[in-house]
C-alpha cells in the first residue's frame, strides 16, 4: 500500500530547471526499514553537486535529494522494533530527506534528545559532524595550535572555527569580506581568499598546524604552502567546491585528490588527508551524540543562515552561496505537532 506525499525531485544533471517539487507515492517501509515523518532536512553543497551530476557515486536521476534529516517515526517495517511511533530520530540519509515521508534503514536512525532546538540539531548531523570529525580525528587539534579554515562563514567552516577554538586553538581563515565583522566577533582572524594576503601572513607567523580546505584543486597547493615545517602539521581536504563557487565548469576530483595524497610521499613533517563523512564510520554516532550534548549544555550555538519551505527547494538551489549571513541552510518540511 502506498501513500501520496510531496517531495523534491532532481530529474537530471544540469541547471535549476531540473529541480521540482511534486506529488508522488511512497510505499510502506520494507523489512528493517522505518518510515519517518520528516520535520527538517539539511541543505548543503552536496545538493548542488548532485544536481550538477558530479557528486561521487550518486544515484541516477530521477531521485529525491536531502542528505540528512530529523523527524518522528511514523511506521515500523517488519522486524524493526528499536523505535516506536512518535520517537524523534536523526539520520544521515544521503537521499530522500526533502520529502514529507522517508523510508530509512533502521540501523541508520539515531535517537534525538527531546528539548533540543530542532533546527540547530539538524545542522549537527552533516555540517557539524563533518567538522567534528576533521577537528577531533583527522587533525587532532589541540591547545596552542594555529588553525586555518577556508570558508569560515559557511556551515562547515564556521563549525570548524568554533570546535577548534573549543580545543584551544587560534583560528585564522578566509571568508567573504561582508562576513569579516561577524568572524572577528568570534575571536578569529579572517582574510579575503582572492588577494592571497593570507599566504604571506601565515608564513610570517611560521605557518599553521592544520588547514581545512573545502575548495580543492589549486587551493590545496596554496593551503599546503602555509603548513608549518617546524612541527607536525596537516592539510585536511574535503568538498572540492572551487569550481562551484567560481562558476567554472564541473571538474573531476580524481586527479586533485590523488595529488593531495601524494604529498605524503615527501619526507617532511607536513601531512595531507582527504575527509569524507560516512554513516557507517565507527565515529559517526559517538560524534553526533557528543554534539547533541554540547548543544544541550549550551557550549555551542549553531547559526542558521536560512530556512526554506519544501516548495522552495528550487529557490534554495538558485540562491545557494548568495547573500550575507553565516551558518547552515535547512528545509522545513513540517511542523512538529508533538511539542
Amino acid at each position: 500500500m502506498s501513500t501520496t506525499i510531496r517531495k523534491a525531485v532532481i530529474t537530471g544533471a544540469g541547471d535549476v530547471s531540473n529541480v521540482s517539487v511534486v506529488d508522488g507515492p511512497i510505499s510502506a517501509p520494507e523489512r528493517h526499514y522505518v518510515q519517518v515523518r520528516v520535520l527538517y532536512s539539511g541543505f548543503s553543497g552536496s545538493d548542488i553537486n548532485m544536481r550538477l551530476g558530479i557528486y561521487p557515486f550518486q544515484k541516477k536521476a530521477p531521485f529525491t535529494p536531502g542528505y540528512c534529516l530529523i523527524g518522528r517515526v511514523n511506521v515500523n517495517g517488519q522486524d524493526s522494533n528499536k523505535f516506536k511511533k512518535g520517537d524523534l530520530v536523526a539520520c544521515l540519509s544521503v537521499y530522500d530527506a526533502e520529502a514529507e515521508l522517508a523510508n530509512l534503514q533502521e540501523k541508520y536512525l539515531i535517537p534525538v534528545p527531546e528539548g533540543l532546538d530542532l533546527q540547530q540539531a539538524t545542522a549537527l548531523i552533516l555540517d557539524w559532524n563533518t567538522a567534528y570529525g576533521m577537528v577531533m580525528h583527522s587533525a587532532n587539534v589541540s591547545k596552542g595550535q594555529r588553525v586555518f579554515v577556508h570558508g569560515m562563514s559557511g556551515a562547515v567552516g564556521y563549525a570548524i572555527t568554533i570546535l577548534a577554538q573549543l580545543q584551544g586553538a587560534e583560528v585564522f581563515g578566509t571568508a567573504s569580506p561582508k562576513n569579516h565583522d561577524a568572524i572577528k566577533q568570534l575571536g578569529a582572524t579572517p582574510f579575503t581568499y582572492a588577494n592571497k594576503d593570507w599566504i604571506s601572513a601565515m608564513n610570517e607567523l611560521g605557518g599553521v598546524h592544520a588547514v581545512f580546505d573545502a575548495l580543492g584543486f589549486e587551493s590545496w597547493d596554496e593551503s599546503y604552502s602555509v603548513l608549518t615545517q617546524k612541527e607536525r602539521s596537516i592539510l585536511v581536504g574535503y568538498g572540492g567546491n572551487l569550481p562551484m563557487l567560481t562558476g567554472q565548469p564541473p571538474r573531476s576530483m580524481a586527479v586533485p585528490v590523488t595529488k593531495l595524497l601524494a604529498q605524503n610521499m615527501k619526507i617532511c613533517k607536513r601531512r595531507t588527508t582527504f575527509y569524507y563523512i560516512g554513516r557507517d564510520d565507527k565515529t559517526f554516532v559517538p560524534d553526533l551524540t557528543a554534539l547533541f550534548e554540547l548543544l544541550k549544555q549550551g557550549k555551542i550555538q549553531v547559526p542558521i543562515k536560512r530556512v526554506y519551505g519544501l516548495e522552495d527547494v528550487p529557490e534554495a538551489h538558485k540562491s545557494w552561496n548568495t547573500g550575507s549571513g553565516i551558518g547552515s541552510l535547512l528545509v522545513k518540511i513540517a511542523h512538529d505537532t508533538l511539542v
